[in-house]
């Protein structure tokens, strides 16, 4: 796939932006923080703290959250399960009250994670959904003039001389614009979407900041891809800064659906637009999750969830490029055309457009298959040819959890009967899962090391979140497999092909593997042929790593002793000074003993 446009600033490397001083973090910066955060009030509507004041901001936020779950983790060790259960929630309700009063007060980019998060209601505790759920249209309207500035700037002369009707108040406000209705002087009805003077500034500030928040987060989490997520993040921030490139996507989604009335897309005004200006025919119509609005219109919510499903289908599926970014805020409705046809739902904010490549599409293909065939193997390869492999890794071990997981999702997953509400996120699988991992003596940090994530893939599971989330909030008991599920059989073995022939090879496995040769041997002799067959010692690490430290304590206790009678020694010829060191190095060879003992327990305590 060909990368998402990038803005006209961006090159993709972070020395390409312009030079911006980066902000120590330091206890003594968040310490004046506090005293600068108290003194602070955000009093006037549209108005941000001071550069200075928005970093110490997010990261003394980062700090008392992480801190919070910290205190409560070793609280939990003195402490009933009724009372962590009880006071988690407390401690959820107060972080999440905490993050939405940061969030609205510094605005910015740290608004359009805010409005991730918001939407994420199966993957987060309900206290974070219900404090940060009116994110979706908690931005404060810019003065006027900010926005007359800025349409001078990008076209030359005044906003009087471009539209003969131009109004002062916008009809929406985002992070890093809003929007005003206009009318051409042909009487045509615009919607006029300005980005905010400053607005470069600031996202390169808080991209900085974001920077190191994730940095501060992998203190504290032993995930490796913290930096290469951070890249992705801002590539996809320094999109959104070009209305241009939000045109030409536009237009290019709008062209996959041509004589369809289910769904609608602004049309632009390209004599008017800009990289920091963008004009579009002014489309009407209801917010999607307006309760009210859509039972006024008589419009059945279910039929709306199942429609969206159908056309993010086909955008993902069919076309391979499709709209990133589907929250509340950026789908509208309204009534049929025609009678008798489905409602036409309409698409706004194109900043955020993805495609598919060709090798991520050979990929999922390949990975469907392998999973109806239950062929470890095959998913592999498949997520190897996605990017899922990072450099270097190891590739038993990648084999050895992907096998893990597979199975798991197998023993608790149906497709054919789940739906949107059954999804929950459960952070006791979750513990369940970190658990498994260690009995078969992987971490963490080794899973991160040997997993990568492609940013096609994180973009593609960010909107699939979006849309849950916002279908969920539609129709709770619809299964998307319904919809689904043609697409997929097209997508997976083409026009021209047939589940059967899929369901045989996949029979043929399985009568192979209960009837003639286990899967287990029938891997074995793939090992084997391959010249790829070892022979492990279970168990053998920890005994091994016992008699080192045995070796360590010999040694230890050795310097020590010897330290001390030189000490003595030394001090019986009133040599004082030089008996001093014989004592510290008594003192010094004691600690690493105490040290190497305590940690030889550990590893009595495993085995």
């Amino acid at each position: 796939m060909a990368e998402p446009a990038r803005g006209p600033n961006d090159s993709g490397d972070d020395e390409a932006l312009p030079p911006v001083r980066p902000t120590p973090v330091s206890i003594d910066s968040v310490t004046e923080l506090a005293d600068d955060a108290r003194r602070y009030r955000h009093d006037e509507a549209g108005k941000r703290p001071p550069l200075r004041i928005r970093s110490l901001r997010a990261y003394w936020t980062t700090f008392r959250v992480i801190g919070s779950y910290l205190w409560l983790r070793f609280r939990a060790r003195f402490q009933s399960d009724a009372w962590v259960e009880h006071r988690l929630r407390a401690v959820h309700l107060r972080n999440a009250r905490r993050i939405e009063r940061t969030i609205i007060e510094l605005q910015g980019l740290f608004i359009k994670v805010g409005q991730l998060i918001s939407i994420m209601t199966n993957f987060l505790p309900e206290e974070f959904r219900k404090e940060l759920e009116g994110l979706q249209d908690a931005v404060p309207p810019r003065p006027f003039a900010d926005i007359e500035a800025r349409l001078r700037e990008e076209h030359g002369r005044p906003p009087k001389e471009t539209f003969t009707q131009f109004e002062q108040r916008p009809i929406a406000s985002a992070s890093i614009g809003q929007v005003h209705l206009a009318r051409l002087t042909d009487g045509t009805k615009v919607a006029v979407k300005v980005q905010y003077p400053d607005i470069e500034e600031v996202v390169r500030r808080d991209l900085n900041t974001l920077r190191r928040i994730f940095k501060i987060i992998g203190w504290f989490v032993p995930y490796q891809g913290l930096e290469e997520l951070y890249r992705e993040i801002r590539s996809i921030v320094m999109e959104e800064l070009d209305y241009r490139a939000e045109a030409e996507n536009a237009a290019r989604i709008a062209a996959n659906f041509p004589g369809r009335t289910d769904v609608a897309f602004p049309t632009v005004v390209d004599e008017l637009t800009t990289h920091r200006v963008l004009v579009t025919h002014f489309e009407a119509g209801c917010k999607i999750t307006d309760r009210a609005a859509v039972k006024k219109l008589g419009l059945d919510r279910g039929q709306l969830a199942r429609q969206v499903v159908e056309i993010y289908c086909q955008q993902i599926f069919t076309d391979g490029v499709y709209h990133a970014d589907p929250h509340p805020g950026n789908l509208l409705v309204r009534p049929p055309v025609r009678e008798g046809d489905p409602p036409t739902i309409v698409f706004l904010d194109f900043g955020a457009v993805a495609e598919i490549p060709g090798h991520v599409r050979a990929g999922i293909v390949e990975l469907i298959q392998g999973a109806l065939q239950r062929d470890t193997r095959r998913i592999v390869n498949a997520m190897k040819q996605m990017g899922f492999v990072a450099r270097g890794a190891n590739e038993q071990m990648f084999e050895q959890v992907i096998e893990y997981f597979h199975e798991r999702f197998q023993e608790n997953i149906s497709l054919d009967s789940l739906n949107l509400k059954d999804i929950k996120f459960d952070p006791q699988k979750g513990l369940e899962s970190v658990a498994d991992l260690r009995r078969m003596d992987i971490s963490i940090r080794e899973l991160s090391a040997n997993f990568h994530v492609p940013k096609e893939i994180i973009v593609l599971e960010r909107t699939l979140l979006l849309l849950m989330g916002l279908c969920t909030e539609l129709d709770p008991t619809l299964n998307p497999m319904t919809v689904i599920r043609p697409y997929l059989e097209r997508f997976v073995l083409g026009d021209e092909g047939d589940w059967s022939q899929l369901l045989v090879e996949t029979s043929k496995d399985l009568v192979m593997s209960v009837t003639a040769l286990p899967a287990d041997i029938r891997k074995f002799m793939r090992a084997a042929h391959a010249g790829e067959l070892q022979l492990k010692f279970k168990n053998i690490e920890a005994p091994v790593q016992l008699m080192y430290r045995l070796g360590h304590q010999f040694i230890f206790a050795g310097v020590g002793i010897a330290g001390a009678a030189l000490a003595v020694i030394l001090e019986g010829r009133d040599e004082d000074a030089r008996a001093e060191w014989g004592w510290w190095t008594a003192r010094v060879a004691g600690v690493l003993l105490v040290w190497s003992w305590w940690s030889s327990r550990n590893l009595l305590r495993k085995r």
